[in-house]
C-alpha cells in the first residue's frame, strides 16, 4: 500500500525509497518495501520450474515440461479418488499478490465445485477470531471496525504490536508515529501483552497479562463500568444493537478480584483501566494476532466489540470506525454456500479428528492427519500456493513427514523451502518487480480511503502470470488436462460466475443488474479486469457507464502517486450492517456456548510455564529470511524468559535450554529479560530453516528453530478452530555449558 520509487539502471533496482507524493504514505517506507529488490535479485528466486527426479532431487525444467509433468502427477489421482482426494494451502503472501488474490478463488471454487472438501490457510493460526466475530456481529467476516488512530484519545491494545506488523488489520502509514501523537495530545495508550514490546515501551502504560486470559480481563472491566454505571447508550446507536444487557449480565461472575489470579492482573489496575476508558472522551479497544491465536481468542476479539459498543465508541469519531474500501472486492460477498439469513458453523466435519468446518476451513493442523491416515476421503493431492506451513502450521512435525506421502503435490512458490522441498512440480511465480499492483483489500481496514495502480517494473519475458497458473491448475481439476487448458476462455468464464453471483447477491453493488451487461462494458482481462469491475462499482466508481465522471480503472492509471477519495468517519453503521436484524447482534449462540468454559479457567491451577509466539520487524513472519541485509546482527531466534523464571530454572543468559511440550522438544538459547512476565517465555515464529533439500543460502546460514514443532496440533480457540500458539504449557531445562 505504500508508494515507493524504484529507480533502476540498465534493467537492474538501483534504490527502492518511499514515495513522498504518494497521497498515503507520504514517504513511509518499512522493510518490506525496502527489500522488494534484495527479493527481485536473490540468487536463489526460481526464474524456472523444477520437477523432483528419480533421486528426489529438484531439477529445472521448462514451462511446457513442468506443465506436463503437473498433469502426469495430479490426473491418476483426480481420476481414481476424483477432487475429493485433493486440497489446497493458501498461504498469506496470496493477500499481497494481486494476481493470487483476485484468481486463487478460480482454484478454491473450482475444486470446491468438483468435490474438494476444504481447503487450508494460516487463517486458522492467525486473524480467524477476527473474522468469526465480525461475521456474527456485523453480518460480514470483513466488517471489523478499527480505532480511529488520529482522533482518539486513550488507546488499549491487546496482543498487538504494531512496531513489528505495522498494524494488523489497521492499515495506518507510520503506525508508530501515530501512536506517539497520541500522547502528544495529552491522550494515552496502553498496551496489554505478556511481553514488553517495542510497542509497549513507548506506550503510556504496559500492563503485563497471563496468555489466554483476556476474555477474563475485558469481562472484569465490562463488570467495573456496570458496576460504576459507566456504560455509555449514545443516541447515534439507538435501535443498532441488540443484546448489550445480556452481556452486561453475564459480567457479573467476572469480578476484577475473581479474575485477578488467573490473569496476573490486579484488581486495582483492572478498575484503573476501566476507569481510563470511561473517562476518555474517544476511548476505543483494538486487539490483533496475539489476542486471537490463544485458547479464548473468540471470546476475547468479541470482548474488544462488546466493550466499545459498551463505551458508545463504534461508529465515532475518535473511536472504531468503519472505513470504505475504494475498491469493491468479491471477497466481501458472503459466500454463497451461506445461503440463509445469520451465518453458519459446523456444516460438515473433517474426516480424521471431526473438527467443523468454520467459515468453510478446517483448523490447519488437520492437514497432516487428513494426509497420512488411510481410508476413505484421504487427502493424496495437494496444491500449496505461496505458503509454507512445515514452518508455519502447529503439528509441524507430523506435517513435515506427512507431505513426503503425497501421489502428487505441486507448488505454486518462487522458492525451495522446507515446503516446497516435497513437490514433484514448483510453478514459480514473478517477483514483486514484475508485477503490476493494485491493492483491493488492505484499504477496508484503512485510515483513509485510496486508490493506486502500480504497473510492473520489470516485463516476465515470457513467463506467466500467477493468475494463469491459478487457472490453469482450475482447469485440471474439472477434468482438462493443464497444458490444454485456454486460460483466456477459463479467464472469461471464471469473471462471468463472479459477476453472475454478484447480480444475485443483495449484499453486493451489482445486484440486480444483467450479467452479460456487466461483463461487456469491462475493459482486458485477468487481474486488469477484476480491479477495473472493483473500481467502477466501488463508491467513487462510475457504476459501469451509468455515472458518467466516475472512476475507472484506466482514469486511476492517470495519477501514479494515488488518489486520496475520503477520510475515516463515523456515521456508517447502519449502512455497513448485514446481519438479520440489521443491528449490531452482540450475543449469539456460538458465543453464549463457550462462557462455561470461560468460566473454569477462572479457577484452574496457574502454576505451568507458558509458551508464547512473537514477530519482528525485520522478518514479516518468514518472508525475508533470505535477504542478507536484514539477517545481521545478534540472533534473534532466542528464548526470552523473565529473571526470575531464569533464576528458578537455573537458566544464565546467552545458555542454551530445552523447550518441551507435549509435542516434543527443541533447544534455543536464552536470553533473561525482564520484558517478559513472570511465568511465560517466548519463541518467534518463522524460523527452523538449514533443511535438506532447500536452497536458501542466507536462511540456512541463520536456521532458528521451529516453534511449531513445539505448539500442540489439537489446541484450538473451540468457536474458530484457531490454533493456540499463545500460551501452550512447557517446561525449560537448562543444558550445561560445554567443559
Amino acid at each position: 500500500m505504500c508508494g515507493l520509487r524504484v529507480t533502476t539502471d540498465a534493467g537492474r533496482v538501483g534504490a527502492v525509497r518511499g514515495n513522498p507524493d504518494d497521497v498515503w504514505s507520504r514517504g513511509h517506507l518499512c522493510p518490506k518495501g525496502a527489500s522488494l529488490h534484495h527479493i527481485h535479485d536473490d540468487p536463489d528466486r526460481l526464474r524456472r520450474p523444477m520437477v523432483r527426479n528419480r533421486s528426489g532431487d529438484h531439477v529445472p525444467v521448462s514451462w511446457d515440461d513442468a506443465l506436463g509433468e503437473a498433469e502426469k502427477v495430479l490426473r491418476p489421482v483426480l481420476d481414481r479418488y476424483g477432487a475429493a482426494a485433493a486440497t489446497v494451502y493458501i498461504g498469506n503472501p496470496v493477500a499481497h499478490n494481486l494476481g493470487l488474490e483476485t484468481y486463487v478463488g478460480a482454484l478454491v471454487g473450482l475444486a470446491g465445485a468438483a468435490g474438494m472438501r476444504a481447503y487450508y490457510t494460516p487463517g486458522t493460526v492467525d486473524q480467524w477470531p477476527l473474522n468469526v466475530v465480525s461475521a456474527l456481529l456485523f453480518g460480514g467476516m470483513w466488517n471489523g471496525p478499527i480505532p480511529d488512530l488520529d482522533r482518539t484519545d486513550h488507546l488499549v491494545m491487546l496482543g498487538a504490536n504494531p512496531s513489528a506488523s505495522q498494524g494488523s488489520m489497521l492499515s495506518a502509514p507510520d503506525i508508530m508515529g501515530r501512536l506517539a501523537a497520541i500522547r502528544q495530545r495529552g491522550g494515552d495508550v496502553v498496551v496489554v501483552d505478556p511481553r514488553r514490546t517495542q510497542t509497549a515501551r513507548r506506550a503510556s502504560e504496559w500492563v503485563p497479562v497471563r496468555p489466554g486470559t483476556d476474555a477474563l480481563l475485558l469481562f472484569a472491566i465490562l463488570h467495573t463500568l456496570a458496576d460504576r454505571d459507566w456504560i455509555r447508550r449514545p443516541p447515534h446507536l439507538d435501535g443498532l444493537v441488540a443484546g448489550l444487557g445480556d452481556v452486561v449480565a453475564l459480567s457479573a461472575r467476572f469480578s476484577p478480584e475473581r479474575v485477578e489470579a488467573p490473569t496476573g492482573v490486579p484488581a486495582a489496575t483492572i478498575r484503573r483501566l476501566a476507569e481510563g476508558l470511561a473517562t476518555a472522551q474517544h476511548p476505543v479497544l483494538y486487539s490483533r494476532i496475539g489476542a486471537c491465536t490463544q485458547e479464548f481468542g473468540t471470546l476475547a476479539t468479541w470482548l474488544v466489540f462488546v466493550l466499545n459498543v459498551a463505551l458508545g465508541a463504534v461508529d465515532r469519531p475518535g473511536g472504531a470506525v468503519f472505513p470504505k474500501a475504494a475498491v469493491w472486492s468479491p471477497m466481501f460477498m458472503k459466500p454463497p454456500d451461506q445461503d440463509r439469513p445469520g451465518w453458519q458453523f459446523g456444516r460438515f466435519r473433517s474426516r480424521v479428528r471431526g473438527a467443523p468446518e468454520v467459515l468453510g476451513q478446517f483448523p490447519v493442523s488437520c492437514l497432516a492427519e487428513e494426509i497420512d491416515t488411510p481410508g476413505e476421503g484421504q487427502i493424496r493431492a495437494l496444491i500449496t500456493v505461496a505458503g509454507n506451513p512445515v514452518i508455519s502450521a502447529p503439528g509441524a512435525r507430523r506435517l513435515d513427514a506427512a507431505l513426503g506421502g503425497l501421489d502428487a503435490m505441486i507448488s505454486v512458490d518462487s522458492w525451495l523451502n522446507e515446503t516446497t522441498r516435497h513437490a514433484h512440480v514448483i510453478l514459480p511465480g514473478l517477483s514483486p518487480l514484475e508485477r503490476a499492483h493494485c491493492d483491493d483489500l488492505y484499504w477496508m481496514y484503512s485510515i483513509a480511503s485510496c486508490v493506486k495502480w502500480s504497473d510492473a517494473v520489470f516485463p516476465p519475458d515470457g513467463r506467466p502470470e500467477e493468475w494463469e497458473i491459478m487457472l490453469r491448475l482450475a482447469g485440471a481439476l474439472v477434468g482438462t488436462p493443464i497444458p490444454d487448458v485456454d486460460v483466456s476462455a477459463m479467464d472469461d468464464l471464471y469473471t462471468q460466475g463472479i459477476i453472475h453471483t454478484a447480480c444475485q447477491a443483495a449484499d453486493t453493488p451489482l445486484f440486480g443488474r444483467e450479467p452479460s451487461e456487466v461483463f461487456a462494458a469491462l475493459k482486458g482481462q485477468g487481474p486488469e479486469r477484476m480491479i477495473d469491475l472493483g473500481i467502477r462499482v466501488g463508491p467513487w466508481g462510475d457504476q459501469l457507464g451509468q455515472l458518467p465522471g466516475g472512476l475507472t480503472l484506466d482514469e486511476v492509471r492517470l495519477h501514479r502517486d494515488g488518489l486520496r477519495l475520503g477520510e475515516l468517519e463515523g456515521g456508517r453503521l447502519a449502512e455497513v450492517l448485514t446481519t438479520p436484524s440489521g443491528r449490531i447482534e452482540l450475543l449469539h449462540p456460538l458465543l453464549a456456548a463457550d462462557l462455561p468454559r470461560l468460566a473454569d479457567r477462572v479457577d484452574r491451577a496457574d502454576d505451568e510455564l507458558l509458551l508464547t509466539s512473537r514477530r519482528h520487524l525485520r522478518s514479516n513472519n518468514s518472508w525475508l529470511h533470505n535477504v542478507a541485509s536484514l539477517m545481521r546482527g545478534k540472533d534473534r531466534c532466542t528464548l526470552l524468559i523473565n529473571p526470575a523464571d531464569a533464576s528458578r530454572f537455573g537458566v544464565a543468559d546467552g545458555q542454551q535450554v530445552d523447550i518441551t511440550t507435549t509435542e516434543g522438544t527443541i533447544r534455543a538459547t536464552a536470553e533473561v529479560t525482564d520484558d517478559m512476565m513472570a511465568g511465560v517465555v517466548s519463541l518467534p515464529h518463522g524460523w527452523g530453516h538449514g533443511v535438506d533439500g532447500t536452497a536458501l543460502e542466507v536462511a540456512n546460514a541463520h536456521p532458528g528453530v521451529n516453534t511449531n514443532l513445539l505448539n500442540p496440533a489439537a489446541l484450538v480457540d473451540v468457536p474458530s478452530n484457531t490454533q493456540v500458539v499463545n500460551g501452550v504449557p512447557c517446561r525449560v531445562s537448562a543444558v550445561p555449558f560445554a567443559g
